[in-house]
Parts: C-alpha cells; structure tokens; sequence
C-alpha cells in the first residue's frame, strides 16, 4: 500500500526530533495509523534499527498537522509519542519542542502563507485543545532557519522561535492544582500535583537521598529510584484526574534542587522512565510556575521578579516567562525555541 513511501519531513524541535506528517496522508483510522506509525519508527525495538526511531523517546515522535477548522488558529498539531521498546502510540500530551518545528512545517507544506519578514502561526495543540503562538522567520516568502539563537542541548546557531501558550492551566487535570492543595504526600515524599501545560510532580531531589545534581547516566542506574518514583507516579496519576497511567507518558515526575549554574531552579525529570536530556518546554513552564507556592518543592526557588526564569536541567538550562498581572496571577507562559529541517521526502514502512 505504500510501496511509493509517505510525505515527510524529518524536522527538529527544541531538543527533540520527530517526523512531521499531513493529516491527509496518514489512516484517519487511530489503529491503522498507530501501527503505522511504529513500523516507521522501527518499534518496538530498543534500537528502532529498522526505522527512523533514533533509540531514545526524544527522537521517536510524530506531529500530525491539518488547516485547523478553529478561528483562533491556523493550524491543528496533533503530537505523538511513539515508543521505543513498546508497541505502543500516545498521544496523552503534547510536546513544546516538537511544537517549535510546527509553525515552519506548516508554512513548509503549505498550510500557512507567509507574511513577509516574519510570519505568525497560530497553533491549536489537539492533544490539550490550546493554542500557541509561534512567530518564523520568513524573508523572501521561505522559512529560514538561520540565526544567532542558542539554546541548551543543541549545537549551533539558529533562527529563533518564540512561543506564547495562552490559558494553559489545567490543560489535562482541569485545574492548575488538581488536588486543589500546594502539597500533597504520597509514600511519604511532598509533592506538588500541577499542571500548567504538562501533568507534572514536582518532589525535592533531597526526599530521595539525592543533590539533584546527578547525571542522567547516574539516574538511569539507579532502579531503586526509578520504582520508587514510578510507584509515586501511578498514585499522583489517580489523584490528578488521569486515571490509570500504568501505559501513559504523564504525569511527568520532576526532582527539583537549588540552582548551581545562575539559574532559578535545577531539575530532572523522568519522562516518565527514561530521563530527559534537558527538560520539556512545558513541563519547564510547570516547574516554574510552581515556584509560585512557598510550600511547594519548588518554593527553593530563587524566584525572579520579572517572571524570567532559567530552568537548569542536565545539559544547560531552559529560559521561559511567566506573563504575571499585577496581582501575581499567571496570564500566559512562553519561551524561545529553535528549529530546523532535517529531510524533506517519503519514508518506507517495514511490512
């Protein structure tokens, strides 16, 4: 059936990869399209050696694009996590990075006409039903990915891409604070249960017998913790109004520590069993309004007065805002990411 291989472009966003498709040219059937996309990937194989799948979580997910029938976008991104070494297709979150790359995907495949200089794209996230808004630099009517812009766990220099999330709290849970506390206990640890963009549980690193300071390698070797953390996880999932997530990707659990490089707040996160390289943009949006409870985890924070926060994270650290009213609430959330085509051309499921 696909023997002349399916439309892609091979794109990062953020610090992560994914393979950006047009709706139109996928299954409208979920299942047809989730096995699909696996045999894509190359999964389930921890070396994805027969597909695309880069053998890590960051580098196996999908963003499916269409002309949004909403009137406040342009265009609706639906974001995928396929993974690894599971059969297995979520689309239980979004994804901050992989949405760095839709607003010159869309522009790249037509969905969106330039507006000179710079083009803006409003983005309806399907899996929250949000929308963002991410500005592309467009001179001479193309995409251009050239720039001055550095961020965290990226070599290089490229154009930069502003995003603005609007109206994002409680964007699974219902509610910023679905528990409706600051704290909660579970097995013992203080965690703060929020959501403003990504599901997150945000525990001190120190509850754990940790800095927060660790390497990934020194996290992922530690199986201790890691059951111990997934155990938090499947009770913090039930409590946030999500349910059973023993086959979800959120909540994301979130070990936070002092800063040691200049930043607000150090973190590392599970995703949710493997750890993250840096952190997601979303999630770092959560950490960082968390820092708004004293009684929180976060409340170590050194929190800025202009709602600028750098978010440490294994490899760097993450700049986002917080848009605050003068009464100290949280209007809306943003940061700059990069982005950058890889490949433009068909890819060729395995049967």
């Amino acid at each position: 059936m696909y023997e002349d291989g399916i439309p892609c472009l091979w794109m990062r966003g953020g610090t992560s990869k994914g393979a950006y498709f047009l709706a139109e040219n996928l299954p409208s059937n979920v299942t047809e399209r989730d096995d699909l996309l696996l045999r894509i990937m190359g999964s389930p194989d921890p070396r994805q050696i027969d597909g695309i799948g880069g053998a890590d979580p960051l580098t196996s997910k999908v963003a499916v694009l269409s002309p949004s029938t909403h009137e406040d976008a342009d265009v609706d991104y639906l974001f995928l996590q396929v993974f690894v070494d599971q059969a297995l297709v979520s689309d239980a979150q979004g994804c901050g990075n992989i949405l760095a790359a839709v607003g010159p995907a869309a522009i790249e495949r037509g969905l969106v006409p330039t507006t000179g200089d710079e083009t803006e794209v409003r983005i309806r996230m399907v899996n929250s039903g949000e929308v963002a808004v991410a500005r592309i630099r467009t001179p001479n009517g193309r995409v251009s990915y050239s720039g001055s812009t550095q961020i965290a766990g990226v070599p290089g220099q490229h154009a930069a891409v502003p995003l603005l999330f609007m109206n994002i709290a409680g964007s699974m849970c219902g509610a910023l604070l679905p528990t409706g506390n600051e704290v909660d206990v579970i097995d013992g640890v203080e965690a703060t249960l929020i959501d403003n963009g990504m599901p997150c549980v945000i525990m001190r690193a120190s509850d754990f017998g940790l800095t927060g300071h660790e390497t990934r390698e020194e996290l992922e070797a530690n199986s201790v913790l890691k059951e111990r953390i997934e155990a938090i996880r499947l009770k913090a999932g039930t409590m946030m109004n999500l349910g059973d997530v023993t086959t979800a990707s959120v909540p994301k659990m979130t070990l936070v520590s002092a800063p040691s490089a200049g930043g607000a707040i150090s973190t590392r996160s599970f995703i949710p069993h493997r750890v993250h390289a840096s952190v997601g943009v979303l999630a770092a949006i959560t950490v960082a309004t968390a820092t708004r409870f004293k009684a929180s985890p976060a409340g170590l924070a050194a929190v800025p007065s202009d709602g600028r926060y750098q978010i440490e994270h294994p490899t760097g650290a993450m700049d986002v805002f917080l848009d605050l009213s003068d009464d100290g609430s949280i209007r809306g959330a943003g940061t700059v990411r990069t982005a950058r085509k890889l490949f433009d051309g068909h890819v060729f499921p395995r049967n």
